[in-house]
């Protein structure tokens, strides 16, 4: 397909008027319904909702001064901070996939630069990118058709993993749809316990990153190595290693707690864990399990996130007397009804995935029969 098409080199310059503006830093914001685009690493950037002193409309390509490579397409209405340039040109970016074309072009080409070797508003018009054109114009059918292919294929990835792994059945049970009501009727019963009194503490093995090399297998089964980062649940890479620095050889459900940045995470597989002062806690229980453990982890993340920072961190002995809410049953955790919450919840958000999905499939379909 690539090889039939007929490619034409364009400045940004003559396709796109860049704009920026100097709004607020995010915390001299007031809270407000425009989505504030800022340098944040995930969520298109989005930071919080702001009263703007500037609203750019929707169908925007935005890119970051210091992280050059992050590229974004902007689908609703946004103000944003002095550091993103912004590009529109309603009549280029017909729909989203033609933009998303786009975005991918410029993330590649802006690879070049780094936080040390900024982008610049010049530097950005001076951008050249490589378009399909047909008849010496740019070939906005091919683009459309393109990125439509790869969305089509993608979701029929997704809707043969719905169907194996049996999600795509989103049907509530009636214990599930009993305690759906009684949360929302005030009727669950509550109890506060330390955090000590519900998990145990594991005993735990870190490792310098610096000495993976000597302690390197080759070997093809691989465990994650876990460290203080909020991305990827934690996971910094995948290793296989020698057995005396391996954590939860048996693949027990375990929590882990990290004080500096207040992140938990959970894991049902051995793992490695990065040193960091014995900054990381390793908690486990024995009726703990992947629905009831997102429940506890859900309500420990608020409590301590609340309570800790970087200042004040949540260290062993800060958490050893840190009290969290559960639902009880004889006085004692109910982690059965947490485990029917949970997955109650589970479904609703997979009905939605699923919907969605179907309907994307069908919308895809036709753009490419369209094309044809």
């Amino acid at each position: 397909m690539l090889e039939q098409v007929e490619w034409g080199e364009f400045r940004l310059w003559d396709l796109f008027k860049q704009y920026r503006w100097k709004e607020k830093a995010p915390n001299q914001c007031k809270d407000g319904n425009c989505p504030l685009i800022n340098e944040t690493s995930t969520n298109n950037w989005f930071t919080r909702n702001v009263i703007p002193t500037k609203i750019f409309k929707w169908n925007a390509i935005t890119i970051s001064i210091n992280y050059a490579s992050t590229v974004f397409y902007q689908r609703n209405d946004f103000c944003a901070s002095v550091n993103i340039s912004i590009l529109k040109n309603d009549e280029l970016l017909k729909n989203e996939r033609i933009a998303l074309y786009i975005v991918s072009l410029l993330r590649k080409e802006n690879l070049k630069y780094n936080y040390a070797q900024k982008i610049s508003k010049d530097k950005i018009n001076d951008t050249i990118i490589r378009l399909p054109v047909k008849n010496w114009e740019i070939d906005f059918d091919f683009m459309d058709k393109f990125i439509a292919e790869l969305e089509a294929e993608h979701q029929a990835e997704l809707e043969a993993y719905l169907e194996v792994t049996g999600l795509k059945n989103y049907e509530l049970s009636s214990d599930e749809l009993k305690v759906l009501k009684d949360f929302e009727d005030g009727k669950m019963e509550w109890k506060e316990f330390k955090i000590e009194k519900v998990l145990d503490r594991m005993p735990q093995k870190e490792i310098d990153p610096l000495k993976i090399p000597n302690l390197r297998i080759e070997w093809e089964c691989k465990y994650p190595f876990y460290g203080q980062s909020t991305l990827n649940n934690g996971v910094i890479s995948y290793e296989y290693l020698k057995d005396s620095v391996l954590n939860n050889s048996n693949g027990f459900p375990t929590i882990l707690i990290h004080s500096n940045n207040q992140n938990v995470v959970y894991l049902e597989s051995p793992f490695y864990l990065k040193d960091w002062h014995w900054a990381t806690s390793v908690l486990q229980k024995e009726n703990l399990n992947k629905l009831n453990a997102m429940f506890i982890i859900t309500v420990i993340s608020k409590i301590i996130k609340q309570k800790f920072s970087y200042q004040t961190k949540a260290t062993k002995i800060a958490l050893k007397n840190t009290e969290i809410k559960l639902p009880v049953k004889d006085n004692q955790p109910d982690y059965d009804l947490m485990e029917t919450f949970i997955s109650a919840v589970h479904k609703l958000v997979i009905k939605d995935l699923v919907l969605y999905n179907q309907e994307r499939l069908k919308a895809t379909a036709q753009v490419i029969n369209k094309n044809l």
